[in-house]
């Protein structure tokens, strides 16, 4: 059912319960335990971002739990990324000697260099098993990642089949197995890590944006009314350009209804279809119909 906002509603839904997700359920959990176990296992981590949210997909644990080992982190869906914006990522990686590495893994551009990067961060490790006269073997890798950010579609580029389960929707991503990739790589396959919990709104806000949560635990019109808002703030000319406004309200709700009726999304009695207009949006972003959008950039970052 549509939900009819008043001007100051949208900011008292913020405070209900179905923004606050847990995101700790029993397998996650057993998911973070069964990465630390099996990180003895391989010889190198691919964590895998969503380029438009790089600091926001990231899980807050993964320094911690990675440790030493060496990492690659992979920037995907840059395709829909602002590349002005990913470079400044790229760069704040540099800054931090890990290499980030843009890629789409729905094309498949990109992928072969994180082959190449994995080969180069185990160099040292693989030259000194062969001095000590050690068979040579396969790079051991794992890749970690938060749901829908594409680790099933990268691992089908690195495989060339289809090896997993892939799907839009979050968590499509299951069990465990050993899949032999392209390169002399050997993949630890195991589901993707998630926060334990999100206490930030603004990281909470732009994974559900770009659907890592499910839709269907979030009040959909809120969330639409919320990227709104990040939209008005962030690319207001990409807004504008897409539904033909000239310019946008006072306030996210008025810019909302705009969009509304440029699109004729009329109930009955003449009352917008907010939640067909939050869904529009929203699908529009993720499609990258709004052109490429980054929602988030190094110095938003406050290092704790």
């Amino acid at each position: 059912m549509a939900r009819d906002y008043r001007r100051s509603d949208y900011d008292d839904y913020l405070k209900d319960d179905n923004l606050h997700i847990n995101w700790y359920p029993g397998h996650m959990k057993k998911t973070k335990e069964l990465v630390q176990n099996n990180l003895k296992l391989v010889d190198v981590v691919i964590e895998l971002l969503d380029a438009r949210i790089p600091y926001s997909s990231k899980n807050p644990q993964i320094d911690s739990i990675v440790g030493n080992k060496p990492r690659v982190v992979v920037l995907n869906k840059s395709d829909l990324s602002d590349r002005a914006k990913l470079n400044k990522w790229i760069s704040y990686y540099q800054s931090k000697g890990i290499k980030a590495i843009p890629v789409d893994t729905l094309k498949g551009s990109g992928v072969n260099k994180i082959v190449e990067e994995c080969k180069n961060v185990t160099k040292e490790k693989m030259d000194a098993l062969k001095e000590k006269g050690r068979k040579e073997r396969a790079i051991r890798v794992m890749i970690v990642g938060v749901p829908n950010v594409g680790k099933s579609s990268l691992i089908n580029k690195l495989t060339g089949r289809k090896s997993t389960q892939t799907g839009d929707r979050p968590g499509v991503t299951k069990g465990k197995q050993w899949v032999r990739l392209k390169g002399n790589l050997e993949l630890l396959d195991t589901p993707g890590i998630l926060w334990p919990k999100f206490e930030d709104q603004k990281i909470a806000l732009n994974l559900a944006f770009t659907r890592a949560i499910k839709d269907e635990i979030l009040d959909i019109d809120t969330l639409g009314l919320k990227f709104i808002e990040k939209m008005s703030e962030i690319e207001p000319e990409k807004l504008k350009a897409r539904y033909k406004l000239d310019s946008l309200g006072e306030e996210p709700l008025e810019t909302m209804e705009m969009i509304g009726r440029k699109r004729g999304f009329i109930l009955g009695r003449n009352e917008l279809d907010y939640t067909r207009i939050a869904k529009t949006v929203l699908n529009e972003f993720r499609e990258g119909k709004l052109g490429q959008i980054t929602l988030e950039v190094p110095e938003d970052i406050e290092e704790a």
